[in-house]
């Protein structure tokens, strides 16, 4: 069920997990922190710093994902606007990123707060071993009393495995950090069901599950061009944590102040679904697939009611370019995606493995193939509401 603005904000006195949460991570794009000529704005992050370190020493831990590395450094490299490509991008980041870093250490300093920076890639956050470190690390900030300031590291990240926008990093780390709630920030005070200047478009104040958003129109990157996201990845990262067990509200940076006290500003997500694993979290959001599976209907029907993995014996089609250990989707015998997952075989092998048991397959092939094709801890639905 969608709510608008006109409805009575009693009916959801879930906002106070806001104002109670002991740990939120706050993310905050481009558009909010910088000028319309594409430089940093330190007024803007001078504000949010002020409310960010009010909410600290009224005992609250607070994680802050900061756009805005590119855009602090276009100016002193004498650019205009947001470069296109690849290379540039990383040169803007690997001036701004100082610079912004600066910004916030003069800002907080007025609180006796010390940032500390974490820079993550994709890669930090899908592998076991490197999310780990990176939560350790995050833990250890927030232990020692500083201020950790998250960002995708654009200085050296690449097109093939990057988040794109820190609103996926922003629900990534939600997760990893065991964070209470997440506050997306933009230039916009909350979702709409159109354009926000439009005078029919009414705020949606409250979002329960992802069928609410069928009609809704969503737009994209902020007023001063300078961010990647929009609003279609804010929404995006608002249900990624939602399905994993972590409310989230979608406003403005001149509201947040509002959000932390727990008034009924902006776009409210609720939980739709246990915490899940970081791993099934980014495979239901996040994975770049390399190709897919066809299964028959018993296979269907297993994986889907029963939760079990991916047998040989059910997969009747392959199609293209993967080896073993890549992200592939599973689909149903009419072409619908009902899973994603890891698959244990590559495409090339998988055509002489079907219709056989994993017994068969050790007799057959050799005990290398006696194991699952996809097993159901490497597996999550993607067609049923709330998946697996």
């Amino acid at each position: 069920m969608i709510e608008s603005s006109s409805s009575v904000t009693e009916n959801h006195p879930v906002r106070t997990d806001i104002a109670t949460a002991r740990r939120i991570v706050i993310k905050v794009g481009s558009s909010s922190l910088t000028t319309l000529d594409g430089g940093l704005d330190e007024a803007k992050l001078i504000a949010l710093t002020d409310v960010i370190g009010a909410h600290r020493a009224a005992g609250h831990e607070v994680i802050l994902v900061s756009s805005g590395a590119i855009a602090a450094g276009l100016e002193p490299m004498g650019l205009y606007k947001r470069p296109r490509d690849l290379a540039t991008q990383q040169a803007a980041a690997g001036v701004g990123q100082g610079l912004l870093m600066a910004a916030y250490t003069r800002a907080l300093g007025r609180y006796d707060l010390v940032p500390g920076q974490v820079l993550l890639s994709a890669d930090d956050l899908i592998r076991r071993t490197r999310y780990k470190n990176a939560q350790r690390a995050i833990d250890k900030l927030l232990a020692l009393g500083t201020l950790p300031i998250v960002n995708e590291n654009d200085a050296v990240a690449t097109e093939e495995i990057r988040f794109g926008d820190n609103d996926r990093l922003a629900a990534l780390v939600a997760h990893l950090s065991h964070a209470d709630a997440l506050v997306l920030l933009s230039d916009v005070d909350a979702l709409y069901s159109g354009p926000p200047n439009l005078p029919e478009s009414v705020r949606i104040e409250h979002v329960s599950s992802i069928a609410d958003l069928g009609d809704i129109a969503i737009g994209g990157t902020g007023s001063a061009g300078t961010g990647t996201g929009g609003m279609a990845t804010k929404v995006e990262a608002a249900l990624m944590v939602a399905d994993s067990g972590i409310p989230a509200v979608l406003t403005s940076a001149e509201k947040v102040s509002g959000v932390l006290g727990g008034e009924h500003v902006g776009t409210w997500f609720a939980v739709t679904h246990k915490r899940r694993g970081t791993r099934l979290l980014w495979l239901r959001h996040l994975a770049r697939t390399f190709g897919s599976v066809t299964i028959d209907k018993g296979a269907e029907s297993a994986v889907l009611s029963r939760g079990t993995s991916l047998l040989a014996a059910g997969v009747t089609g392959v199609t293209g370019d993967f080896e073993a250990g890549d992200p592939i989707e599973i689909r149903s015998l009419d072409g619908t995606v009902i899973a994603r997952g890891m698959t244990n075989f590559s495409a090339h092998e998988l055509p002489a493995m079907f219709g056989f048991s994993t017994d068969e397959l050790g007799t057959r092939l050799g005990n290398d193939y006696r194991k699952e094709v996809i097993h159901r801890n490497d597996l999550v639905l993607t067609h049923v509401s709330g998946g697996r």
